[in-house]
């Protein structure tokens, strides 16, 4: 593990929106630009050090652009599997994935990424 890389923090947008019924599903694109401008502001919580935020979309959803501070991905297919990827290509860094969905959160633990679920990133 290299210790001195900034915390790669890769987040699962689809499963983090949807973790909340605000009504999300009316507009998935606009729900994934609200959680991007929040994780720009606020970072993520616990994690004052370097930081390089990720945020995977998929979907409806796909097309929100990057903004400073949070570099968006758009999945060409399987948003879980784009993220499996991005955690398999870290190296040695350390990785930090946000999502609840249980066969991701064993997949990426299986290439060494630490998980926690959307209440890390949520009000």
């Amino acid at each position: 593990m290299d210790d001195n890389a900034p915390l790669l923090v890769i987040v699962d947008a689809a499963n983090v929106v949807g973790s909340v019924p605000d009504g999300w599903w009316r507009d998935r694109r606009g729900a994934a630009e609200r959680l991007r401008d929040r994780l720009a502001v606020d970072g993520v919580p616990g994690h004052a050090g370097p930081v390089e935020v990720v945020l995977v979309v998929e979907g409806a959803a796909r097309g929100v652009e990057s903004v400073p501070g949070v570099r968006v991905e758009s999945a060409p297919g399987s948003g879980d599997d784009h993220m499996v990827e991005l955690v398999a290509g870290a190296g040695e860094r350390p990785v930090l994935v946000v999502t609840a969905d249980r066969e991701l959160r064993g997949r990426v633990r299986e290439l060494g990424a630490d998980v926690v679920g959307p209440r890390a990133v949520r009000p």
